[in-house]
């Protein structure tokens, strides 16, 4: 049977409700949200829809104005039917896909169940996002064809950034619906897929309370504090910057606590299980939930913050006193040794080589994460990479344990590890003892159920970077850039610099990529698997360059990147980018170069040079007017006046797109540029594309004039910017980058309107960007954010 999914089913608003829906309507799908009727009406309500939506509608506006925004853009909503399970269950009838997010109690679970088989037609499909309850328990009373469309979906919060999707089947799911599960998941929700067995709190979860239920025992009984272990457990150790006691703060205490004792009464033969009732840290979590100290949710958890001669501050929980207190300054010589150490297997080998309280916490956790997921994995997963991949997408981790394990040697870790008196599965020593010293290999990983090496299962949607310089298919390399064959002809031009700031290695390397496009390729893809696109100019170059007074060599780089990015736009083959994450800046102008994009559908892309004093000068300011100003003036007796207070305004405060649909809004993405949901598959994509234009035989895009809209707009501009400053939006400095962008906008000291050549605005770009780097504050603002990464308003 083949599936479709044209509109889903939510029954439950709450917060994962209404996220998962967020996520749906979001790709484009149609969602009806159904939550309870209030209990309480009165007998006037009673017939009232409004106040029999009363829940469901307070449900919805949060999950619209939560932050981080669940909603890729506003009118995304409109897609969402709300109702309650009384009124509107009738509307289930023609759902696909029916989603359950209830209470997390089997019976209520098992009586919607006998609800939805009344009403959904055969064939539909029917989840359930429980994080608790065996999946095979909740439809267990149902029909033979209902138990071969159900199966569970655990996404995790908030579903529209976090990319695990966890799918369980039971033994009477349909192998084409979990089959289908796992295409859809990945291709059209853009998730991160892993199959489950059917076991309490599934994979991620599992894992998790166990390790870190152990990690905040251990952190309470050997003295450390709160502001020590977020220093050790964050970044260091490739984890989020939220580490430890903030990301309980996040998750809340009461949520853990649920979680944690739910998960202790269902594995009683779980040898590990006594670690979630751990004396200490049951201590301080049950006094904190008790005082309502529940984290973010409450203002108050194991972070308070508290203001101190005007300032904020965030003070930390003494685990002994109970009391918060100002934190104390985090210094250890293990962490300040290795901390710029970019790889991360090299900087936990070098951290644990030293006998320090920071290096031997981590030694402790991670030699109790890998004896707990090399004795839990086979209960829980199919396969060791899915514990690793449930870890890196659900807890955004940059490796899993496994993974880790391998880094510090699988071998000589087991001896540490059962020196230290800890558990070492035995199926690890036979793997060790079959010549196999490694859980990870080239081409495939250790299956601990067949005892023997399994090739990896080949995704044609993804194409990893590093596989491709791995496999000898660099064509060019410095520094900061590289071009690699992508094969079929197709080139890939890709930075990899810190950040992926652009820097004079990266703008060398492009035009050797177009010398090499036009001798040796059909295309080129520009993109990279990096954290981010590329978040820039290098800041500390240009910044240097300045102070030094090397006005020709500046000059000649920008002139050179202006160049780049028309050359990349016009030349003779086909370009495509594939942006993702960040696309600040200059990578904004990289990306606006070629033929067409390829989006991630996380891309947040702004021209946001202002916010160093500066204007953007890589043909920002140029292409902005091509794509927004230009459509507009080919239509007779057009007003330029409002687009251009559009764009004016959009570049001198810095707009950021929150997802790729609003990068379209703000014309850094066009209509025809394709988004995906999946960003491991944008260079996949890409290729594709570039692969279309070939053999389509289609030309490079025209050399278009731009409007230039003269004195008479440039004026307007200018009384638009004394009001900001009137009206204190403004700093006095904040004026002298508005007039210069406001000037090359307008095309400078034009008496009239007129099209002009693109080099023309190009060249007032680069001439407005070299006089506001000259100028104090805007080296002061440049200094400011590199030490701080923030913005300063002088």
């Amino acid at each position: 049977m083949t599936y479709r999914i044209d509109k889903v089913a939510i029954i439950g608003a709450g917060t994962m409700g209404g996220g998962i829906a967020a996520h749906l309507a979001n790709i484009g799908i149609q969602v009806v949200l159904l939550d309870i009727v209030p209990p309480d009406l009165s007998d006037e309500e009673k017939d009232d829809p409004a106040a029999r939506n009363r829940i469901v509608k307070s449900l919805y506006d949060r999950m619209t104005k939560a932050r981080p925004a669940n909603l890729a853009r506003k009118d995304r909503g409109d897609l969402i039917t709300i109702g309650n399970v009384e009124d509107d269950f009738d509307k289930l009838a023609d759902a696909d896909w029916i989603i359950e997010v209830i209470i997390e109690q089997l019976q209520p679970k098992k009586d919607l169940m006998k609800r939805i088989a009344a009403v959904r037609k055969p064939g539909s499909l029917v989840s359930s996002n429980t994080s608790g309850i065996p999946i095979h328990q909740i439809a267990e009373d149902e029909s033979d064809e209902f138990k071969a469309h159900f199966l569970g979906t655990h996404f995790f919060n908030p579903p529209r950034y976090l990319k695990l999707l966890e799918i369980i089947p039971t033994p009477d799911t349909s192998p084409e619906v979990t089959a289908f599960f796992k295409q859809f998941g990945s291709e059209v929700l853009g998730k991160g897929v892993v199959v489950c067995k059917d076991t309490p709190n599934f994979i991620g979860n599992r894992f998790f309370a166990i390790a870190a239920s152990y990690g905040i025992e251990k952190a309470f009984q050997d003295g450390y504090t709160v502001s020590e272990i977020d220093a050790i457990t964050g970044p260091l150790i490739g984890r989020p910057k939220s580490a430890t006691f903030r990301l309980m703060d996040l998750v809340g205490l009461d949520v853990m606590g649920h979680v944690i004792g739910n998960l202790y009464t269902a594995v009683p033969n779980d040898s590990f299980r006594d670690i979630l009732k751990g004396e200490k840290s049951t201590a301080v979590i049950g006094h904190m939930v008790e005082n309502k100290m529940l984290g973010n949710k409450t203002g108050v958890g194991f972070y308070k913050k508290t203001m101190v001669d005007g300032k904020r501050e965030f003070w930390t929980l003494n685990p002994n006193t109970l009391e918060h207190e100002a934190p104390e300054k985090v210094r250890f010589e293990s962490v300040g040794a290795v901390r710029k150490i970019e790889d991360m297997g090299e900087r936990l080998r070098k951290l644990l080589e030293f006998d320090d309280r920071a290096a031997n916490y981590v030694r402790d956790l991670l030699y109790y994460g890998f004896s707990y997921a090399a004795y839990v994995a086979p209960e829980i997963a199919y396969k060791l990479s899915d514990v690793d991949d449930a870890m890196r997408w659900g807890f955004a981790h940059e490796a899993g344990p496994f993974q880790i394990w391998d880094m510090l040697g699988v071998a000589e870790t087991v001896e540490k590890m059962e020196a230290a008196g800890l558990e070492v599965a035995g199926w690890v020593k036979e793997m060790l003892a079959a010549g196999h010293d490694s859980f990870y290999t080239a081409d495939g990983c250790y299956d601990y159920a067949d005892k023997a090496v399994k090739p990896f299962d080949i995704d044609k949607n993804i194409i990893l970077v590093g596989d491709l310089h791995a496999a000898g298919k660099e064509v060019e390399k410095n520094m900061s850039a590289s071009l690699v064959d992508m094969g079929d002809g197709v080139a890939l031009y890709e930075f990899h610099a810190k950040l992926n700031s652009i820097d004079q290695d990266i703008i060398d390397m492009g035009h050797k990529a177009l010398e090499r496009l036009d001798s040796d390729f059909d295309a080129m893809v520009m993109g990279n698997n990096g954290q981010d696109f590329c978040v820039g100019a290098n800041l500390f170059a240009v910044g240097v360059a300045a102070q030094q007074g090397m006005w020709d060599q500046l000059d000649e780089m920008i002139k050179s990147l202006q160049t780049l990015t028309f050359n990349l736009r016009h030349a003779p083959k086909p370009v495509v980018t594939a942006p993702h994450q960040r696309v600040l800046g200059g990578g904004v102008e990289m990306v606006m170069g070629g033929w067409t994009a390829v989006a991630d559908h996380e891309s947040y892309m702004g021209l946001v040079e202002v916010g160093v004093g500066l204007i953007p000068a890589g043909g920002g300011c140029k292409e902005t007017l091509r794509r927004k100003v230009n459509p507009v003036m080919k239509t007779a007796n057009a007003d330029v006046v409002p687009i251009m207070q559009e764009v004016f305004q959009q570049l001198a405060t810095a707009k950021v797109g929150v997802s790729a649909w609003e990068d379209r809004d703000l014309g850094y993405l066009l209509d025809t540029d394709m988004i995906v949901m999946n960003s491991d598959h944008r260079l996949a994509k890409a290729k594709q594309i570039a692969l279309q234009l070939v053999a389509s035989g289609a030309r490079p895009p025209e050399v278009e004039k731009i409007y230039a809209a003269g004195r008479d707009v440039l004026s307007a501009l200018r009384l638009g910017l004394k009001s900001f400053g009137w009206g204190g939006y403004a700093t006095e400095y904040d004026l002298v980058v508005g007039e210069k962008l406001a000037y090359v906008l307008t095309g400078g000291d034009l008496s009239a309107p007129t099209w002009v050549d693109p080099w023309y605005i190009l060249d007032l770009e680069r001439e407005a960007f070299l006089s506001l780097l000259g100028e104090e504050r805007t080296q002061a603002r440049i200094m400011h954010m590199l030490q701080t990464g923030k913005p300063l308003r002088n």
